[in-house]
């Protein structure tokens, strides 16, 4: 039973630390609107996208009205579209990444992900055309993101995609060099890449999700860092036990949302991704949880436990509070959109190097870092090889987001707005790794993939 100190505790996250429910993310397969002539293929997808989620903001903006809970974005996630190109005789993805952009509009939904390809063991027809047209789909759509998937615990990381990526995000960034290099800023690499992730820019709908789909995506890091503050100096295992029973309270909200905008929809719900994601506003850093378990600034030695304890205790609290939790799930670190990284970067106390680190024991991975626009691109490939290699050996997800600001140096900054927020341009190590990323070829599975 609810009691009123539940329902002011709820009032008091919302109003003073920043709750709120990231986003309502409908999944929606596209597999029944492949056609051999493109124009079909998009008329279709044109009207199932906008059949299906025609209602989706107003249902969102009912429910935040409703129940008085901040839904920050409504979002769609459709079938990787190199598979519904794989099926044209005209492989011109481009004019699938328009008529993504339409059908957002019309909905009008915040973002609209699954311009994507997954390329971890080789690639497959649509797939090449996918990836070569993403610089100028990110250019000329402005909801449209996109994500490649590069490897896995299973298959290995395709080196060949690798080397592609390198070049595809530098030059997604010279096309949008105007707009501070925005295109990069929509495009993800992933390493084991889940299927119902709903959160951009990697979210796409898998090929084992239903025909539609309702996930939802918690936040509250405010809300994290003020029960830690309240607690004073506990021992470590007491701030486990708090952020265990901080994400139970957040998880459950997200679950009413979940459960809510599926029946109104008529749409079967997903999951609650309980991840913490930050955002650029004061009092709502995952860096600050970090700073506040007792770190002079996030970047620390000692952060990479910090973090690993944060983690764990978010996926358990979250874990009993609901029976559907996917996604991603756990802590984001992205820096530029995150007050406390942002300054973190600006002092110079975390650096690429310690954010590779933290990757190991949390969610996704290095995510939003404004990189050097002469960065050159082998550079680019061989951090999403390192990260890549982070996530095929540990089991777990990981993903690159980098940003070259094109003309700009160390110590600059790009600036985008709203939730991407902006930060400094970080330093990285110089020395060429581009004999490495020639080899091509395919870095073989890790023994613990034979788990059959």
């Amino acid at each position: 039973m609810i009691n009123t100190k539940d329902i002011l505790e709820t009032i008091t996250m919302i109003q003073d630390e920043h709750l709120d429910v990231r986003t309502i993310t409908m999944g929606i397969s596209l597999l029944d609107c492949c056609d051999s002539d493109i124009d079909e293929t998009c008329r279709r997808v044109y009207d199932k996208i906008t059949r299906y989620a025609s209602n989706l903001v107003k249902t969102g903006e009912q429910i935040e009205k409703e129940y008085g809970i901040p839904i920050i974005n409504k979002r769609i996630a459709v079938t990787p579209i190199a598979m519904i190109v794989a099926s044209c005789r005209e492989k011109d993805p481009v004019r699938l990444a328009v008529t993504l952009e339409k059908a957002a509009r019309a909905c009008g939904v915040n973002f609209i992900g699954g311009y994507s390809a997954l390329v971890q063991k080789g690639f497959s027809p649509g797939d090449i055309e996918l990836i070569e047209s993403i610089p100028e789909a990110l250019a000329v759509t402005d909801h449209v993101c996109s994500s490649v998937n590069i490897g896995s615990t299973k298959s290995g990381i395709n080196m060949d995609a690798v080397a592609l990526m390198g070049r595809i995000i530098k030059h997604t960034a010279e096309r949008t060099a105007d707009r501070d290099c925005i295109g990069c800023a929509k495009l993800v690499v992933f390493c084991n890449a889940p299927e119902d992730n709903p959160f951009m820019a990697g979210a796409f709908h898998g090929a084992g999700e239903p025909d539609c789909v309702i996930n939802v995506g918690v936040s509250g890091p405010g809300v994290v860092r003020a029960a830690l503050a309240k607690a004073g100096d506990c021992d470590l295992t007491e701030v486990a036990d708090i952020i265990k029973k901080t994400a139970f309270k957040i998880t459950r909200m997200g679950q009413l949302v979940a459960v809510e905008a599926s029946r109104r929809l008529g749409v079967p719900f997903g999951i609650v991704d309980l991840s913490l994601a930050p955002t650029p506003a004061v009092g709502d850093s995952v860096a600050h949880i970090l700073e506040e378990m007792g770190l002079e600034c996030c970047g620390a030695h000692g952060t990479t436990a910090a973090l690993a304890l944060l983690n764990d205790a978010v996926k358990k609290g979250g874990a009993m509070a609901s029976s559907h939790v996917g996604g991603l799930s756990g802590a984001f670190i992205p820096v530029t959109e995150d007050a406390g990284m942002i300054h973190a970067a600006q002092v110079g106390c975390l650096r690429l190097e310690k954010l590779e680190a933290m990757t190991a024991v949390c969610s996704v991975g290095l995510d939003m870092i404004n990189i050097p626009g002469d960065t050159p691109a082998e550079v680019i490939s061989a951090i999403i090889a390192d990260e890549a290699a982070i996530g095929m050996v540990n089991s777990k997800t990981t993903a690159v987001r980098l940003i070259p600001a094109i003309g700009k140096g160390v110590g600059e900054e790009l600036s985008f707005g709203g939730l991407l927020g902006g930060g400094p341009v970080m330093p990285l190590n110089t020395w060429s790794p581009a004999r490495f990323i020639s080899r091509g070829g395919r870095i073989p599975a890790p023994i613990q993939s034979l788990k059959n």
